[in-house]
């Protein structure tokens, strides 16, 4: 594929947007940036969900991790089923109830303005860092078949994407969101339906051999039942991905937010569940088309990438044909962008409702002042991408979800300790017990292997931080009656 088809498909990709964009942010206010001034269809803000949910990450790491641990990443998929489940019976009622913008005042309400403030900051923190990884992907595949061959600085491919995500995002806010995501999630979703289409073509597969062919091959094991001690175990991947699902949805207001612009709880339940259900396809789907990559790979003596990340990418781009190039390159833009924009709505949301007090400003002042916080939160992901290109050397899936192990952690202890108990704590040291935690947890984790017989943590290291945060706020607790 050529550096002008490339660019071709990225430019009419974004005018696209922008045309949404400019359709569906007339009239926009403040309230509509942050709210979509609670209109939005449910099954609209689910079906955009699942691109927002998935990621770039999802499109790439996912496939190219079946090479090493088969299709064991099911198993964090089936937690998080039960973790939506949460989500939709207690953490969703509780939003409505209190008719909340930002999720984070339920810990103004139900403790005090530090705790409030700690829980707000270790969003801005956790999406902050987890949307830029997100957006890495994207703009590195940019790099590698388009301006590379241009000499063009990785720099700039980081500052072009974040002007694009802005320009179509600064004045709708989440009412144009919903509507981009939804168009974005046609083309992953379409993508990686095709993709799986034509390389079962490539491998001469029908459907019913190709389904023979990955369920027999070596990459096809799901459940891990024999090794307490590896980090594939079961009841590790399944408990970690019910957490993970309700700290990384459930209590972080880029994905609370669209649920939140729903016309009522009802709605708002409804498109929880029928997202936790399509995304179990999903990502059954991508762990499939893994295991064809792979297969493919070896019956055509084609070297595996030292990064798996480049497998889909290389194979997409270079040996499938035009068509797999476009779908893929669809995909990881469309996939990748879905996730960036609406965190950088969520982010600019957050800070400004939780630490600059927007109820008591005029609209004038508030809209001068959300579009400085939006331009600096996309300054940030472009500081945070460039770094991260420096030091990366590892799998960008368990690059995020070791970030989230460590930030999302204390919040999700915040939360648990609110909502499960009636103590009140000494608001002024909520902050020291949720820096703490994860420096504990990471402790743990780095001597766990030598203290119990070889034991290594993956991702319910987040239990861990949240247990640890949960036990911390008990010792600094007292006893006060709460209606929460």
């Amino acid at each position: 594929m050529t550096p002008f088809v490339v660019l071709s498909i990225i430019i009419i990709y974004f005018l696209s947007l922008i045309a949404i964009s400019i359709y569906t942010s007339r009239g926009a206010t403040s309230d509509t940036f942050f709210t979509g001034n609670r209109q939005s269809p449910w099954y609209l803000v689910a079906f955009g969900m699942i691109g927002s949910s998935l990621s770039g990450i999802t499109f790439v790491s996912v496939p190219g991790s079946v090479g090493k641990t088969g299709f064991a990443y099911f198993q964090v998929v089936i937690g998080y089923l039960f973790g939506y489940w949460v989500i939709i019976g207690l953490l969703l009622p509780l939003y409505y109830r209190l008719n909340l913008v930002s999720i984070y005042t339920y810990l103004e309400q139900r403790f005090s303005t530090w705790s409030y403030k700690t829980g707000a900051s270790f969003f801005l923190l956790s999406r902050t860092i987890g949307s830029s990884l997100r957006l890495y992907l994207a703009a590195a595949v940019l790099q590698l078949f388009l301006f590379d061959a241009w000499h063009v600085p990785f720099i700039f491919t980081v500052a072009t994407t974040m002007l694009l995500i802005w320009v179509y995002t600064f004045k709708g806010g989440i009412k144009t969101i919903v509507w981009t995501d939804a168009f974005q999630t046609i083309f992953l979703v379409s993508s990686v339906i095709l993709s799986v289409y034509l390389i079962s073509e490539r491998l001469q597969f029908s459907f019913s051999s190709m389904v023979y062919a990955v369920s027999s091959s070596s990459y096809s094991r799901i459940f891990h039942f024999d090794n307490v001690n590896s980090p594939l175990f079961f009841w590790k991947q399944f408990v970690a991905g019910a957490f993970i699902a309700i700290a990384m949805t459930g209590l972080d207001q880029d994905l609370m937010q669209k649920n939140l612009s729903c016309k009522n709880l009802k709605d708002a339940q409804k498109n929880m569940f029928w997202l936790s259900s399509t995304l179990v396809v999903v990502n059954l789907l991508f762990l499939t088309l893994g295991a064809l990559l792979y297969l493919y790979s070896n019956q055509n003596n084609l070297a595996i990438p030292a990064t798996t990340d480049e497998l889909f990418p290389r194979l997409a781009l270079n040996h499938f044909g035009l068509l797999a190039g476009i779908l893929f390159l669809l995909g990881i833009i469309a996939s990748s962008y879905a996730s960036a924009d609406s965190a950088l709505a969520a982010l600019t949301t957050s800070f400004c409702i939780d630490f600059l007090n927007f109820k008591d400003k005029d609209e004038k002042t508030k809209t001068r002042q959300k579009n400085f916080v939006h331009i600096s939160f996309s300054v940030l992901f472009l500081i945070i991408i460039v770094i991260f290109k420096e030091i990366n050397q590892q799998s960008l899936i368990l690059a995020v979800l070791t970030a989230a192990s460590y930030t999302y952690g204390p919040l999700l202890g915040l939360f648990a300790f609110g909502m499960f108990t009636k103590l009140q704590v000494r608001d002024k040291l909520v902050p020291f017990i949720c820096i703490l935690s994860p420096f504990i947890s990471y402790w743990i984790s780095t001597n766990s292997e030598q203290w119990w017989h070889g034991y290594k943590f993956g991702p319910e290291l987040l239990v861990v931080n949240a247990l640890i945060t949960f036990v911390g706020l008990f010792f600094i607790s007292r006893k006060t009656a709460t209606s929460f």
